[in-house]
């Protein structure tokens, strides 16, 4: 069995990327099996797919524990412990990385264990789709190359997937097209799956809970509280142009993070630690005085 673990920030698409790659195992005769883990569906927030792929039935569930390959759609998620995106990873784990990085910066960089590839999807998505294009079907088909399926499985399951998402079959086309170029722009590794461990058993934890005489919960948390920065979280962020703000106050009634105040003059001003990329911002402001930043070209400028 061959199982794949997807990591990525909600809006980024694992878990369509895991239903693309599951989809693409179906076509060619195996049993498949993906199940996405997310919490509250945030955009930004970090968010785990997993996939099985096998030719007898499988019978395990939940979270993959020992994965044979780590696709990870973002690498701000590597430093960050709520992810545990290597979680599980050891020396004979095959790690995809999204990032310009060649595979040896991206192992030294972030101290990953297993066998590093990367590709620029990101930039590749910019390239074709613009400033906002997604990586579900170039990740998918990274993830189906990987694992060994055929690039014409991995088509017809995009086709599939992205149909019932909506898409207009031109954009579907172009995703296709697209995710071709990925698909061949990694090398195949040969998985190591006979080494798989069992899978580890996941340890509960027994709330706290507040005394009655408290009206409001207390969330201290690390992860929850208000002391969590999100700036994590951000593949691209809001710039503002104050020239072009009319004073509206459109960006600050939409911010569903509260990560926009009003200064004095009237003006908006973004809190970066607490904006988590969502861009609601940018979509209602009439003026465009709101635009948008790839986060790794303003990263010195938080």
């Amino acid at each position: 069995m061959v199982s794949i673990r997807f990591h990525g920030r909600g809006g980024q698409g694992a878990k369509t990327a895991s239903r693309i790659a599951g989809t693409a195992a179906f076509l060619e005769g195996f049993t498949a099996q993906d199940s996405p883990l997310y919490g509250a569906e945030r955009r930004g927030a970090p968010v785990s797919a997993s996939t099985r792929i096998d030719r007898k039935p499988i019978r395990e569930r939940g979270v993959i524990a020992r994965p044979d390959l780590v696709m990870i759609a973002d690498a701000s998620l590597i430093p960050d412990p709520s992810a545990r995106v290597l979680e599980g990873v050891d020396e004979r784990t095959v790690v995809f990385v999204n990032s310009p990085l060649a595979a040896d910066q991206a192992r030294a960089q972030f101290s990953i264990p297993g066998r590093v590839t990367t590709l620029d999807l990101t930039g590749i998505a910019l390239e074709h789709f613009g400033k906002r294009g997604a990586i579900s079907a170039l990740l998918g088909a990274v993830a189906g190359r990987l694992a060994g399926l055929r690039q014409g499985s991995i088509r017809e399951a995009i086709a599939r997937e992205l149909t019932d998402l909506g898409l207009a079959p031109p954009v579907i086309e172009r995703n296709q097209t697209v995710a071709a170029r990925c698909f061949e722009a990694v090398q195949p590794v040969e998985l190591d799956v006979g080494a798989r461990q069992a899978m580890a058993v996941a340890q509960l934890r027994a709330p706290t809970y507040e005394p009655p005489t408290k009206g409001t919960a207390g969330i201290t948390a690390g992860p929850n509280s208000a002391i969590r920065s999100m700036s994590g979280w951000r593949t691209f962020r809001p710039v503002l142009n104050p020239e072009l703000c009319n004073g509206c106050w459109l960006c600050f009634a939409n911010c569903p993070e509260g990560a926009i105040t009003i200064k004095p003059d009237g003006k908006p001003a973004i809190y970066y630690p607490h904006c988590k990329g969502c861009l609601d911002c940018v979509e209602v402001c009439p003026t465009d005085a709101m635009t948008v930043e790839r986060e790794t070209e303003a990263a010195n400028n938080t």
